[in-house]
């Protein structure tokens, strides 16, 4: 059986039948296999920031055809295709995982601002980050989790005349430079008796009270990227406020949110499957004995695709059923990318735990898959919580 030469059908077809969808993904991954490909182990190992990557990913209309209005992006299909969004994103992450990530980042960050109705928001600044001009992020990781009942929230604002001003560190937030922007939640300070509430705003990173602190390096990803961002006195107004109250708005997205996040796990998945292949001519005479081969990997994956894209025809579904089948889609996909990753380099053997094989990169590019927000433990957490049955009111 010979090695694939593409993603899956589920994945290379596009939905709708339009020659949109082909042509850019076509675009796609001839910029991943191209240009991403020529710089992703300095991305890995050194920590290069592939930023003419990412805005020639904006400029094939990759960043921005989740989006509901595509016009800026010159598309003959109107409409949002989450489908497409997350063929695209995957097709980079076959690659290089570091850069499927950001691209998740600034999609997400996409739906913040769109979803918002802030005209601030939309408009000519949504045109121009849908594109690639402006690059966007997301430091969503703490509210999510402390929702989820496991951490706290970090960043506190209090009312400022007609906005507020918010303090506090996140430790740490992808994609970012000093042009760039991102998603972030604070808790508001409330009168004794009120509910909790918390707002939703872009933090501009070269505004008045934002500041980039280095993190410590990863094993992984740091061409991300990945900064501490202190805020000091931060203003949020009418201009750059996303959410207030947040809770619904979080409940209307978090679909969206986690189904573009699949990509990474599709990628990374695909690429070690690839990989596979790559060595047997060579040793396939031994591998034929090891489990999680890559026929077998490749129709789980092919399986699951069929199910994301299912799933990405209503991404803001807010209903119990589907945002179950979204969170264990998301798990599935880490899950998914662990083994396949494994098992590449079982495959590979010792050429594969080489610093510079791009299977020992795709190993560790997994376990993040598998452990950024919502990692899999977080998600099987959500799963369970949301799956009791509700008691009758009496």
């Amino acid at each position: 059986m010979g090695a694939p030469m593409d993603l899956p059908a589920a994945v290379t077809h596009d939905a709708a039948g339009t020659q949109d969808g082909h042509e850019l993904l076509q675009a796609v991954r001839a910029i991943a296999q191209g240009p991403l490909a020529a710089v992703a182990d300095d991305c890995d190992r050194k920590g290069v920031y592939p930023e003419a990557v990412l805005r020639a990913l904006g400029e094939a209309g990759a960043l921005g055809v989740h989006q509901e209005d595509r016009s800026s992006l010159g598309h003959a299909s109107a409409g949002a295709d989450f489908g497409l969004a997350i063929r695209a994103a995957a097709e980079v992450s076959r690659v290089c995982g570091a850069t499927g990530f950001m691209v998740w980042c600034h999609q997400v960050c996409g739906v913040y601002m769109e979803q918002s109705g802030n005209p601030h928001l939309g408009g000519q600044a949504l045109s121009r980050h849908v594109r690639g001009l402006t690059l966007g992020a997301t430091g969503m990781s703490n509210p999510m989790k402390t929702f989820a009942g496991i951490e706290q929230f970090l960043l506190k604002a209090r009312r400022d005349g007609e906005g507020y001003v918010v303090n506090g560190t996140l430790p740490w937030v992808s994609n970012l430079g000093p042009d760039h922007y991102f998603g972030a939640v604070a808790t508001l300070e409330t009168e004794p008796g009120e509910p909790p509430r918390e707002i939703m705003f872009i933090v501009h990173c070269d505004a008045p009270g934002a500041e980039l602190r280095n993190c410590p390096s990863f094993s992984a990803m740091e061409g991300t990227n990945t900064w501490a961002v202190r805020l000091t006195d931060y203003a949020v107004d009418a201009t750059n406020l996303i959410a207030d109250p947040v809770r619904p708005f979080i409940g209307r997205i978090r679909g969206a949110f986690v189904l573009l996040q699949t990509a990474m796990g599709i990628g990374v998945t695909q690429g070690a499957i690839d990989s596979m292949w790559k060595v047997e001519p060579q040793l396939g005479h031994v591998n034929q004995f090891l489990e999680d081969r890559p026929d077998e990997l490749q129709a789980e994956l092919d399986e699951l695709v069929e199910r994301i894209m299912r799933l990405a025809r209503t991404p803001y579904a807010s209903d119990n059923e589907h945002i179950i089948q979204v969170l264990d889609a998301r798990a599935q996909a880490g899950e998914l990318a662990l083994r396949a990753a494994q098992s590449a380099l079982l495959h590979a053997g010792a050429r594969g735990y080489l610093m510079s094989s791009d299977v020992q990169r795709r190993v560790r590019e997994s376990h993040f898959v598998a452990i950024v927000t919502p990692a899999i433990k977080h998600l099987r957490k959500e799963i369970a919580r949301l799956s009791q049955p509700v008691m009758p009111t009496t």
